[in-house]
């Protein structure tokens, strides 16, 4: 927090009230941290035995921490940067993607009547990934991640982002070699209108639910089909592009319209 809490936020805190959401509990949590000012006047407003509990506890971890192995040193190259972007649970879900790809481009050399195979699987290539970069299932650190103060959709886009970065160049490199090859911009667009989607039914239904659903739906309605007549869908149409980006800004800004759905435990 920037500023201060309210007195009235810090009774309710002390007070251990449920109309406080997590992130505000978080937020004045971290503030207390970094202000003695208003830690001073969350200790006025508790109780003898509260203070003796705290005195109590706070002597047994210092014996504990006192006993305890010596901290490791800082390994180099755990700088800030790689501990906020670096997510070594999304590498196989980028490797599974990127060998997808692979086989998509071998299949579309292979196969030159069939249109372009990447070209169709293009939405689909970084929802494996953000699936995982938001879900309790695949991250084994996840109850420490959504505790902190900066879990929520800041936290899901940092990762989405991630995703995106080391998906998005593997995509045009398989999507240039042939000669069926495809346009750029009917591979980007439809990617990132498809992430922004699963980004905002995830803050209905669940990240991990909303990508397994519009794969299901995009290989039903639109790879399927497109493979069975051997022609290009008029989605993937240089004519398209205007509609996905048009559509890719207005899902954007209906996420971000949805953060507050992200702050909460029960929502992840």
């Amino acid at each position: 927090m920037t500023t201060h809490p309210t007195l009235g936020e810090i009774d309710r805190y002390a007070a251990g009230e449920s109309g406080l959401d997590e992130a505000t509990v978080w937020s004045i949590e971290v503030h207390l941290e970094g202000c003695a000012d208003c830690r001073a006047r969350l200790a006025g407003g508790t109780t003898t035995a509260s203070r003796a509990l705290i005195t109590e506890v706070a002597a047994a971890l210092d014996r504990e921490i006192a006993a305890g192995p010596t901290p490791r040193a800082r390994a180099f190259f755990r700088t800030p940067v790689r501990q906020r972007w670096f997510v070594a649970v999304l590498l196989p879900w980028v490797v599974m993607a990127a060998a997808v790809l692979g086989t998509a481009a071998l299949l579309t050399h292979s196969l030159p009547h069939l249109p372009s195979i990447v070209l169709l699987l293009a939405p689909l290539a970084p929802l494996p990934g953000v699936a995982a970069a938001w879900s309790r299932r695949t991250d084994p650190a996840w109850e420490l991640i959504a505790g902190t103060p900066s879990a929520g959709l800041t936290m899901l886009l940092r990762r989405t982002a991630v995703v995106l970065v080391l998906v998005i160049p593997v995509l045009a490199a398989f999507g240039a070699v042939g000669a069926n090859r495809a346009n750029p911009a009917l591979m980007l667009l439809p990617c990132l209108a498809f992430t922004a989607a699963t980004l905002l039914l995830g803050s209905f239904v669940g990240v991990a639910r909303a990508a397994i659903g519009l794969m299901v739906a995009w290989a039903a309605a639109v790879v399927a089909p497109s493979l069975a007549t051997a022609e290009l869908p008029v989605l993937l149409t240089p004519a398209a592009a205007g509609p996905w980006a048009l559509g890719t800004v207005a899902l954007a800004a209906l996420t971000l319209l949805r953060a507050g759905t992200f702050r909460r435990l029960t929502s992840f």
